[in-house]
């Protein structure tokens, strides 16, 4: 038996999603020549960002200070409350501070704001109540009001947090503009991500880990076969005398050849290969290569330089790097 609630559940959802992003939507006029203020404050300073606030607006900040490292500002959160227990010693002069409220009137912040404006630093309230307690007492406001929150009853955190994330990454992008942060600079920060490995990983950095399939345009069936199995890549590059790749054997030639023919003892490898090696150079990146296996739907490329065999990259080589 369908509920009520059943009934409901994809307008609630659909409503949650409207206003919280109209709630977005309505800031959008608020940025203005201040916002523009902080972000040259923060140029200009040669501290670091320190996030604080607390409850959900403490998970907000967290994950502000995340998106600020990863791209390019130097950032570390501190929970206001731990503040006044020791956590203060974080905080370097030379740093700004950025707090983060939706009343911006609670008693763990007006316990704190006196000890954060004797330390004399820039303070930044990101406060939805630019009337409060931290917004007066703050150098810079960074408008984030709402009307209500999502949460039918007005309680739960839900439009405020939302707004406040997508707030703390127009700052982000903004210093990022800003500091002309580019790919190499991201990948620096994500060096162990799928991410940064799109942007730094080169095929020179994989194909050394794996066999070299390598026979003379000239070497007999029975060799080739050796070669193609002993290497385990399931196929082998063909070369002439002068070490040039001319070639490629695949398990698939092989296949066809004993389709074509009973007797191969008089065949040589460049009966049988192909002389059309799919190939690419060991400083491309490695992405690059996992498009081209895939316009071409093979699984495996020839790494060559000036017509040298350098080695094979495979699919597999790219799974296992997590970049599929």
């Amino acid at each position: 038996m369908e509920t009520k609630i059943e009934k409901k559940i994809i307008e609630i959802a659909k409503k949650v999603l409207t206003d919280e992003s109209e709630a977005i939507k309505s800031l959008i006029s608020t940025i203005d020549d201040k916002f523009e203020q902080i972000i040259y404050a923060i140029l200009a300073s040669k501290g670091k960002i320190v996030l604080t606030g607390i409850g959900k607006s403490a998970i907000i900040a967290q994950k502000i200070s995340a998106t600020l490292n990863s791209t390019g500002q130097k950032a570390v959160f501190m929970h206001a409350t731990d503040a006044m227990h020791g956590d203060l010693g974080i905080i370097d002069k030379e740093d700004i501070i950025i707090f983060l409220s939706k009343s911006g009137n609670t008693p763990e912040i007006k316990v704190l704001m006196p000890l954060l404006k004797r330390l004399g630093n820039k303070i930044i309230a990101l406060v939805s109540n630019v009337a409060s307690y931290l917004a007066k007492n703050s150098d810079f406001i960074i408008n984030a009001h709402v009307d209500s929150e999502a949460c039918p009853l007005n309680l739960a955190p839900t439009t405020s947090t939302t707004v406040a994330l997508a707030l703390g990454d127009a700052l982000a992008i903004c210093l990022l503009e800003a500091r002309d942060f580019s790919k190499k600079d991201f990948a620096k920060h994500h060096p162990g991500g799928s991410l940064g490995k799109k942007l730094y990983l080169r095929v020179s950095d994989i194909y050394p880990n794996n066999a070299l399939p390598i026979v003379l345009e000239s070497a007999d069936i029975q060799s080739v076969i050796l070669e193609m199995t002993t290497k385990r890549l399931g196929s082998t590059a063909v070369v002439n005398p002068n070490n040039d790749l001319v070639g490629i054997i695949t398990d698939g030639d092989l296949r066809r050849m004993l389709n074509n023919t009973n007797d191969f003892s008089t065949l040589r490898a460049k009966d049988i290969m192909g002389i059309s090696p799919k190939i690419i150079h060991p400083d491309e990146f490695a992405v690059n290569a996992l498009v081209k296996m895939q316009d071409m739907n093979i699984t495996q490329l020839v790494v060559s330089e000036e017509k040298k065999v350098l080695g094979f990259v495979h699919l597999h080589d790219l799974l296992k790097e997590g970049l599929i």
